[in-house]
């Protein structure tokens, strides 16, 4: 061990003078991106070791246990038998938001003990870690407490099988990064000594005495059924995921979106297909600004692109006929339930292009097929604490199918929402290599699944809730933006401007899209940018509003099949295909995807203060005028 000045290596192999100073975003020499990243070093060990000491001619001790890679292009060292505390972190490879992941081993000089490293812990990229819970918990609002709590108890059923669950109860190891909850490392137990969910509870106590007033009275009682002898976890997690919903509606939201998909300067065919196309303030469709969607396809001219626009056009429908039926329901639908009918709207999409597939007679690397990543707002109604009916629980549904990307991010911070379907990833999860070695492989970014290669009972999908309490924006994109890391490396250029005003949604879609034709001119590139706002800028109460009677007494669009989408590009679907795998309830209150859903439902009840004046404006300065001057000055004026 040496003490040495902080310095980063360059990671392109080719760079003649690879050495910059810590702090450069590029290398001097060569102008490539610079990658610095920081990792935790676990163990009594690694605490000791000084700040400003050099670990194996690489790595540099930034502070106590934390550690920065001086020489990121290398692969780290790793024994050919993973020992065993790794094998949790592997298993939970779907959990990276909230979990880290093993880097590599290292031991010291003169030491018989290894070392273990772990990359996307909870540190900033200027190496400072992130605040404990505990500390953050006082200026948190009560729908952001809420949230770090339902976090945590959706962790400790899968942290308790794999005997980590005490990880959750150790108070300097929860961190947090705005809304979500960082685990710095895993903690095993032994069997003897498993926490249960009463022992969850109390270390909830003594938050729940400083929660915001708002919340404090449901936690108290949520936190006292945990502690008691019968605790039941759905019961726990159904009250926990009520009083979630019903504070962040409390919150007005405001969405924007845009998109566009471009073939590249080096294609002549766009595989991709994005929805929307366009900006949200000129395009007329009841699921914009809540759905959107990207796919990337696979089978080169009338393969890809077929199987593209098929997945877009078949999940528009179902998602119409999803909210349609979610909007009459007088209960809550449980996030579970509503995962399960998406992941039922899914398996419908590929079936669809699977069954095109067969009727081509297309086998083995002939068959078309797509990625796909999707997000849907889900508007529920939920009722306050008084019992008021409140419009929007802020529910955001993501699901992914390939290496196509979700990103939220926000003036901050930029995090990745999903996990690709690729060699590397596979590896992992069956726990056979950690990432880094697994992306030495040749066939590393080959995709394990996508829609429509095979019968949809062999997906193997993943769909996922968040809840949006505050301002940021949500980024799909297929891999001709992501790959190569280039969202993380321009985020802040491109997506921090629309936060800040600076920058229309619009342009920052087209400017990111120039990025990737500039960085990974070699593919088709797509992306969807959703603005999501709950600063409160509306301070006329919808409660004293009324919509105008051309739309209250409106009829419903007429459809027909042969209008949406060339009856799905002319593809003949049988119900018994497209109704496979629809889980229905025996008590009439789960969900149903109605005939495959080749019928087109005309969603949407209520038009938002904004939706309003954008489409009706002289209705809306009429119902201006009738209102108190002070709260005139607030209406937008007709342009």
């Amino acid at each position: 061990m040496i003490s040495t000045q902080q310095k980063i290596y360059c990671i392109n192999p080719d760079c003649t003078q690879p050495i910059n100073r810590l702090g450069n975003r590029v290398c001097a020499n060569c102008q490539t991106p610079l990658v610095q990243r920081y990792l935790w070093a676990t163990g009594s060990l690694a605490a000791k070791i000084p700040p400003e000491t050099n670990i194996a001619n690489r790595y540099e001790v930034i502070t106590e246990k934390i550690w920065l890679d001086t020489q990121p292009g290398l692969v780290p060292d790793v024994p050919e038998e993973l020992p065993d505390e790794v094998i949790p972190y592997l298993k939970l490879y779907q959990k990276q938001l909230h979990i880290p992941q093993p880097y590599g081993l290292t031991r010291l000089e003169g030491s018989t003990s290894d070392i273990l490293l772990l990359e996307n812990v909870p540190i900033d990229q200027t190496g400072r870690i992130y605040p404990i819970l505990a500390d953050a918990w006082m200026q948190a609002s009560a729908v952001r407490q809420v949230y770090w709590l339902w976090q945590i108890l959706q962790l400790w059923s899968p942290l308790s099988d794999l005997g980590v669950a005490n990880s959750l109860l150790i108070l300097d190891n929860l961190r947090v990064q705005g809304w979500c909850v960082r685990l710095l490392e895993l903690h095993p137990t032994p069997e003897t000594l498993q926490p249960n969910l009463q022992d969850l509870g109390q270390s909830w106590q003594s938050w729940v005495v400083s929660a915001k007033i708002s919340v404090a009275p449901e936690l108290q009682n949520i936190v006292e059924q945990m502690c008691s002898a019968e605790v039941d976890f759905e019961e726990i997690s159904n009250q926990l995921n009520a009083l979630l919903l019903s504070a962040a509606a409390e919150l007005p939201l405001n969405l924007e979106v845009a998109g566009a998909t471009d073939t590249g300067p080096e294609l002549t065919q766009n595989e991709d297909t994005c929805y929307p196309t366009g900006s949200s303030g000129n395009l007329d469709d009841p699921l914009i600004p809540r759905l959107s969607i990207v796919c990337d396809g696979i089978g080169g001219h009338q393969g890809g692109e077929v199987a593209s626009q098929l997945a877009v056009q078949s999940l528009k429908l179902q998602i119409r006929a999803l909210l349609a039926e979610v909007a009459e329901q007088t209960e809550l639908v449980p996030p579970n339930l509503l995962e399960e009918q998406l992941e039922a709207s899914l398996r419908v999409v590929n079936n669809v292009i699977s069954a095109r597939n067969d009727e081509q007679k297309r086998q083995g690397r002939e068959r078309m097929a797509t990625t796909l990543v999707m997000a849907l707002q889900v508007p529920q109604r939920v009722e306050s604490n008084s019992e008021k009916q409140l419009e929007n629980a802020h529910e955001l549904y993501i699901a992914n199918v390939g290496d196509s990307r979700a990103y939220w991010i926000t003036r901050h911070y930029c995090q990745r929402l999903t996990v690709d379907d690729d060699v590397a990833m596979r590896e992992v999860r069956f726990a056979r290599s950690l990432y880094r070695q697994a992306l030495k492989r040749p066939d590393a970014t080959a995709l394990t699944q996508a829609l429509g290669t095979k019968d949809a009972e062999a997906l193997r999908l993943s769909i996922k809730r968040f809840i949006v309490e505050e301002d940021g924006i949500l980024l799909l994109c297929s891999d001709g933006l992501s790959d190569n890391n280039w969202v993380e490396q321009s985020w802040q250029d491109y997506a921090v401007p629309v936060l800040t005003g600076k920058l229309a949604l619009e342009d920052a879609v087209r400017n990111w899209i120039n990025l990737a034709n500039q960085k990974n001119g070699h593919d088709n590139t797509s992306l969807v940018m959703t603005h999501c706002s709950v600063s409160r800028e509306y301070l006329v109460s919808m409660t004293h509003l009324q919509l105008p009677v051309e739309i209250l007494e409106s009829e419903p669009e007429e459809f027909s099949l042969a209008d949406s989408s060339q009856v799905l590009l002319d593809l003949d679907i049988t119900a018994e295909t497209a109704t496979s795998g629809v889980k229905k309830s025996s008590r009439g209150k789960r969900l149903s995807l109605i005939g495959g859903l080749l019928i087109l439902l005309l969603g949407g009840a209520g038009l938002g203060l904004f939706a309003w004046w954008r489409l009706y404006p002289q209705g809306f300065q009429q119902m201006c005028g009738q209102l108190p001057d002070k709260v005139q000055q607030l209406c937008p004026p007709v342009k």
